[in-house]
């Protein structure tokens, strides 16, 4: 069974926002969102997917995704997930944390630079920030020589405004973890102004802080992504294609935090 709200926003994935082209009827919405999964878990060339498995073809996925990402699906589905969680008690978003990672980019495109811990080679960022129990909130791509804290507000920025529950929607936590990567005083004051508590590990302190214990849940969800072997490495040329499938893998570590607390 559907969480509440979720059949209404496929239903606007598979029918509204569908290009149809004089002549040809449309593919499958369903068989095109199981070919944009399929290639999300198992990373094979959109030429490659078997057609009598999931009713379509590889390319007929592709434009679909094309399409819904720039119809602005993704976020919307994300959205729609998180009010869910909110609604049966499931957001605790007191506490957050943020941090980023790595992939490479061998395609190029936007967003994509030198990396520096690959030895230079064009690569991307991931960066992710999560509620106390490691469910995504936000995520965004920049190119891989981008410094994290250089992304830090836009990311706080980008939490979209959860619904769930009577009330104003919530778009901010009480606190923020993060690691020595994000320790600027000029950021703290920044996330000070947004009325979030910043906790930052300071450069050059001995560890034992205690944040890790918080701050853990981000990068178990960064590896949970990762077991999506598509955005292991960004094959994608086009930014907002990748990014459309980072956000896809939101959802659906979303959904199943769902349908495990049933």
């Amino acid at each position: 069974m559907l969480p509440r709200g979720l059949a209404e926003v496929l239903r606007d994935v598979l029918v509204a926002h569908v290009r149809r082209d004089p002549g040809r009827l449309p593919a499958d919405g369903r068989a095109a969102l199981r070919g944009i999964v399929y290639v999300l878990r198992k990373s094979v060339s959109w030429r490659d997917v078997p057609a009598e498995l999931v009713g379509c073809s590889g390319v007929t996925a592709w434009r679909r995704l094309r399409d819904w990402t720039e119809a602005g699906v993704w976020p919307r589905l994300h959205e729609v997930l998180l009010a869910e969680l909110r609604a049966d008690g499931l957001l605790e978003m007191d506490d957050a944390a943020i941090d980023a990672s790595h992939v490479r980019a061998p395609q190029r495109g936007a967003h994509t630079g030198p990396s520096p811990v690959d030895r230079a080679r064009p690569g991307s960022k991931h960066h992710l920030i999560v509620d106390r129990n490691g469910t995504p909130l936000a995520v965004s791509l920049t190119s891989g020589n981008r410094h994290d804290v250089t992304h830090l507000m836009h990311l706080l920025d980008a939490i979209p405004r959860i619904r769930g529950v009577r009330g104003r929607p919530r778009h901010r936590p009480a606190r923020l973890f993060a690691d020595r990567g994000y320790d600027f005083d000029k950021y703290r004051r920044l996330v000070r102004a947004r009325g979030i508590t910043p906790k930052i590990a300071r450069r050059g302190a001995p560890h034992g802080s205690g944040l890790g214990k918080t701050r853990w849940v981000v990068e178990r969800t960064s590896a949970w992504l990762h077991q999506f072997k598509r955005l292991r490495i960004r094959y994608e040329i086009r930014a907002d294609l990748h990014l459309g499938l980072l956000q896809l893998a939101c959802s659906i570590i979303c959904l199943r935090r769902l349908r495990t607390s049933f």
